[in-house]
């Protein structure tokens, strides 16, 4: 509530007995309202102010967007020559992991599993995973490429391998809040073919820790990093 101006309880005038020589008596003037009168020039500024905030917002949030796209292109420049991580260096990783924690820090979706940006077919482009990059095995025996498909409406997720295997496994998620998911795999395709059943010990932890219509960084219970591109937003997972 805005505190009124001027205050009734405030004499405007006092008058002094005169003195004992001559002169005439004095009025000391004193002012109406000596404590709740505001500096003219802090009246006068707070609108300006006010106004300069409302314009600086947008500045703001143009140079956040452009941050991000500035640290997104960074980081897909530092992972580019990394064979999705096979040839990545303790120095390299150190770096990847520095430039996704920017990202993460400007994560736009705040609740991924809420957000249909989360459905459809990613591409993996970079993990630590020594399990998924097959780093004990020949070149030519290895997953050129990986994908995996996530439907947040249906809380289902599949794991694809490129050839030479083409393996699959599907899985079923359980949010334990609004980042992060259950997993717990259920049925294993290998060669993409014969179904087996996953064993009840298959299962793990995964929080998407930065989304947006492109990109998508995880991390998992066991503190792997997964980069992902997104390539079909219309993909479906079967249930």
């Amino acid at each position: 509530m805005a505190m009124p101006l001027s205050s009734p309880s405030v004499t405007p005038a006092l008058k002094l007995s005169p003195p004992l020589t001559s002169q005439p008596p004095r009025l000391l003037r004193l002012p109406s309202n000596p404590t709740t009168t505001a500096p003219t020039s802090v009246l006068t500024s707070a609108p300006s102010a006010k106004w300069r905030v409302r314009i600086s917002f947008f500045p703001a949030f143009l140079n956040k967007r452009k941050d991000v796209s500035a640290l997104k292109q960074e980081l897909l420049e530092a992972i580019a020559p990394l064979d999705r991580g096979a040839e990545a260096t303790p120095e390299d990783r150190e770096m990847v992991n520095q430039i996704s924690c920017k990202l993460e820090a400007a994560n736009p979706v705040k609740e991924p599993l809420k957000s249909n940006l989360l459905n459809g077919k990613w591409e993996l482009i970079y993990t630590t995973s020594r399990s998924i990059l097959q780093t004990e095995r020949p070149k030519f025996l290895r997953s050129r490429t990986n994908y995996q498909g996530i439907n947040v409406d249906t809380l289902r997720a599949q794991n694809m391998e490129s050839g030479p295997f083409f393996n699959q496994v599907t899985a079923n998620l359980m949010p334990l809040n609004t980042r992060k998911v259950a997993v717990q795999f259920d049925t294993f395709k290998i060669l993409g073919l014969i179904p087996v059943k996953a064993p009840g010990r298959a299962r793990g932890e995964l929080e998407i820790t930065y989304l947006d219509e492109e990109l998508r960084i995880s991390r998992g219970d066991k503190g792997n990093l997964f980069i992902l591109k997104m390539i079909d937003p219309s993909y479906r997972v079967p249930v």
